[in-house]
């Protein structure tokens, strides 16, 4: 990866404002043992800001030491919060553009999930991509086909309407080049529409959310710069908004015509991101220092302490802060996560019901929409343990 210039809109070198070394490759990597897990390569992240269009990027990433496979474990569906919004979501987008009888693909489709429910709720055909796609995981007699693989050039003539692309886009490092290979699979349908979902970066910056960026994400995007991008590389913006408490950018394009390409402004929130940028570099040591204390203080107690997910801000957060004999457990709902170790760190992921033998004192909620699920969860098992937020500062 080239570090000198955006690889979003190729304007100017990108000014860098945070780092960390040492961070494991993947966060969702299914790891069967504590030596595993603590043995796990890792890479460094330099996260730079484009004045020009706002993409923020990891200049230190080497996508070649990727490994997206059957041991990656990205799924969310198990919970019943994010299964309401994915469902509340395909609705929506079914509805929006007319999604029946269409020619659907998703690129990064993981177990193939979101787009089971578009093809059953909409009556379409869907053609899902993802080398971790492991086939078994969806019951369906909707129209469908997984292919366990990278989507390429090499798959452009397939017939499409209606393009999915969520939680991928930030996986990749050469924007441009990817927006330019959707462009071609758009060809032969202008009236083709895409669908892309991208982490909130303002919600970062504005959380000092640490917990969310790790190495994996090598490209970060607030609503304005992704609608830049999208028109810089000749889309028209259908919409753009917010969702899940937040945390998600959506946006929906088609093919500009030839009047509309390249006349894309340059994002409206610059300044502020910038601003943002810069209170974030100044409080994130001071935060994780903060942290730091606040776990010094319950290891003085003989407090027992657990964060409820096992997943890729469970890896930033403990990571982050150099945490590892002060938490011993990670709880998720995913069974398939269950046994599993935590890269870098080592913390075991457990079911909930060992909370009930364990009796830990506080519980670290890692994702704050997820807290009246989890509450629930506690209290039919009789448990009433200290719940912390990660966005709560302990400053």
């Amino acid at each position: 990866m080239n570090p000198d210039f955006c690889l979003g809109c190729g304007q100017t070198p990108l000014r860098e404002f945070y780092r960390l070394t040492a961070l494991p490759l993947h966060s969702v990597i299914q790891l069967e043992t504590r030596a595993q897990a603590l043995a796990y390569p890792t890479g460094d992240i330099r996260l730079g800001f484009c004045d020009a269009c706002g993409l923020i990027a990891n200049t230190a990433f080497e996508p070649e030491r990727q490994e997206y496979d059957g041991d990656y474990e990205s799924t969310q569906s198990c919970s019943p919060t994010f299964d309401n919004f994915s469902r509340r979501l395909a609705a929506d987008l079914i509805s929006r553009f007319d999604l029946h009888n269409k020619q659907i693909i998703e690129i990064g489709c993981g177990m193939g999930e979101f787009l089971t429910l578009l093809c059953e709720l909409g009556g379409n055909q869907g053609v899902g991509f993802d080398p971790a796609y492991r086939p078994g995981r969806i019951k369906s007699t909707a129209n469908l086909r997984f292919i366990s693989d990278f989507y390429s050039p090499a798959y452009a003539q397939l017939p499409v309407d209606f393009l999915v692309c969520k939680m991928t886009l930030e996986h990749i490092a050469p924007v441009a080049k990817f927006l330019e290979m959707v462009l071609t699979a758009l060809a032969h349908n202008p009236r083709a529409v895409v669908f892309f979902q991208v982490p909130d970066t303002h919600r970062i910056f504005k959380e000092i959310a640490f917990w969310d960026i790790y190495y994996e994400h090598c490209s970060y995007f607030t609503p304005e710069s992704l609608q830049y991008l999208f028109q810089f590389h000749d889309f028209r913006i259908l919409d753009c908004w917010t969702d899940y408490g937040g945390q998600y950018v959506m946006i929906a394009a088609q093919l500009a015509s030839s009047d509309e390409q390249k006349d894309a402004s340059p994002p409206s929130d610059l300044g502020l991101l910038s601003a943002q940028m810069m209170i974030f570099q100044e409080k994130i040591q001071p935060r994780l220092a903060a942290w730091r204390s606040y776990f010094a203080a319950l290891q003085a107690r003989e407090h027992k302490v657990v964060l409820w997910g096992g997943g890729s801000k469970a890896v930033a957060f403990l990571t982050t802060l150099g945490i590892s004999t002060e938490i011993e457990y990670c709880v998720d709902i995913n069974p398939r996560k269950h046994g599993h170790f935590i890269a870098g760190t080592g913390q075991q992921i457990v079911s909930p019901a060992l909370l009930q033998t364990y009796q830990p004192e506080v519980v670290i909620i890692l994702n704050p929409i997820y807290q009246p699920e989890i509450q629930a969860d506690l209290d039919r098992m009789g448990l009433h343990p200290e719940l912390v937020l990660v966005t709560e500062t302990h400053d």
